[in-house]
């Protein structure tokens, strides 16, 4: 096996960087300063079949996968071992993810082309372990369909005939999961699908296993709610004041997601056992007597699923404007919204949620302080979300009031979906939209004196 710190003090050396600086044009300076990354893959070179070939641990799985595993058959140590373990990521980087199994066990070909035989050299200091949710507690909404997973690893195989149930205690409920399987040295997410209480709390969910090990054995669940932060009745004696446009905040954003599950099935592999026996007296004869055994194993593969959340928003003038042209309204008006969120995928429908939860910030509040949250029009993979009734309005209308006092310019709602939960996490979008101000409401009215 290789010293993977060797492998560190070799690639991070100077005399290699200049050597990659020189012969890829880009000089050392600007090499080592930040703004690149080198990305690494050993290769292994070796006769198969007659063969001479040059693989790196990647193009020996993908290959490995084609021919039915007899590479692996054939040279195990080398093309599922020594390779791709040669090389692997501590901290999780140019969308590889960090390694976190065995170091001394072979390994299946998706683990391979997901994790193993690549290393990747930075010039600046190593990030710190991301913070997502994905650690030991969740943040959800009330009354929501969400998706809380575990990692549950096997140093011993975990075949049919043994499987393995993992069981979640979730207030006062029990969700088990069973029939998991999985190859020697490998691991899976392993999830239960549940709906939020009704009123914010903070949860434990409690988590066992009848085989292998979990990630962890509980995980706090805060449940929070979002309403309630509706703005306050605009009022045409409302001033700008102190106020001064800002930019959109950053919120965080995944919109995509992947993750497998295992399968095995039995591969046969009959072998005739001998058992001679002398049969007869003196002039007798020798007679096998043995009897056929399947001697056979189970082959393990993955089913590999994925998500993808697309949203987007309209932003156009209340119908009741009555002086709107296009997007092109005066300040002191209603706003309307149709925000839409689509989710691609192909796995089980116990395997994901669709969006449920969307909130639009206001440009007048510097997207903080006060916000709307929506309310679903339409659910399932092509969500949709409108804003709920307005109580200040006259007509009761779904709409939201410019301040009269709104400059003239673009005036851009920002609205943040999420609660598209997978066993990888949540899926979430950040998405925008503008309605040009010319003028206010002022100028539709008048006051005529008659004699």
């Amino acid at each position: 096996m290789a010293n993977s710190a060797s492998i560190k003090a070799y690639f991070c050396s100077e005399y290699v960087v200049k050597g990659i600086a020189e012969s890829t044009g880009i000089s050392y300076t600007n090499l080592i300063n930040g703004k690149y990354k080198l990305l690494l893959e050993p290769i292994a070179f070796f006769t198969f079949n007659g063969q001479k070939w040059a693989m790196t641990a990647t193009e020996a799985a993908k290959y490995d996968n084609q021919v039915g595993g007899k590479l692996r058959a054939k040279m195990v140590s080398l093309s599922h071992q020594n390779l791709p373990l040669s090389m692997f990521l501590e901290y999780a980087d140019l969308g590889f993810p960090a390694y976190k199994g065995s170091t001394t066990k072979r390994c299946s070909n998706d683990t391979i082309i997901s994790s193993l035989g690549l290393g990747v050299v930075r010039f600046t200091n190593a990030p710190p372990p991301p913070s997502d949710q994905s650690g030991s507690g969740y943040e959800y909404r009330v009354n929501t369909d969400v998706i809380t997973p575990v990692s549950l690893s096997a140093s011993n195989e975990i075949n049919p005939k043994g499987t393995a149930s993992v069981t979640f205690k979730i207030n006062r409920s029990t969700y088990r999961v069973n029939n998991i399987v999985i190859p020697e040295g490998e691991s899976q997410l392993v999830w239960v699908k549940w709906r939020t209480p009704s009123t914010p709390q903070t949860l434990t969910v409690t988590v066992n296993t009848t085989k292998g090990s979990l990630s962890q054995n509980s995980i706090q669940a805060k449940i929070v709610d979002l309403s309630g932060k509706d703005p306050p009745d605009p009022k045409a004696t409302d001033t700008r004041g102190s106020w001064s446009a800002v930019s959109i905040p950053s919120r965080a954003v995944k919109t995509s997601a992947s993750w497998s599950v295992w399968w095995a099935k039995w591969h046969a592999n009959w072998v005739w056992i001998e058992n001679w026996k002398w049969v007869g007296s003196k002039k007798g004869h020798w007679v096998d007597k043995g009897k056929w055994k399947d001697e056979g194993w189970y082959d393990f593969a993955r089913n590999n699923y994925s998500a993808s959340l697309s949203a987007n928003m309209s932003l156009l003038p209340d119908d009741k404007v009555p002086t709107a042209s296009g997007n092109r309204m005066k300040s002191g008006y209603g706003v309307k919204i149709t925000a839409s969120a689509s989710v691609s995928t192909s796995a089980p429908v116990s395997n994901y949620t669709t969006a449920q939860t969307a909130v639009s910030y206001f440009p007048e509040f510097k997207y903080q302080t006060y916000w709307r949250l929506l309310e679903l029009s339409a659910s399932g993979r092509n969500a949709r979300f409108q804003f709920r009734n307005n109580k200040y309005s006259t007509y009761n209308r779904r709409s939201h009031f410019v301040p009269i006092w709104f400059p003239d310019g673009a005036y851009t709602v920002n609205t943040y979906i999420m609660d598209v939960w997978t066993p990888a996490g949540m899926l979430s979008a950040n998405t925008s939209s503008s309605v040009q101000i010319s003028g206010s409401l002022y100028a539709d009215w008048h006051i005529g004196i008659t004699d």
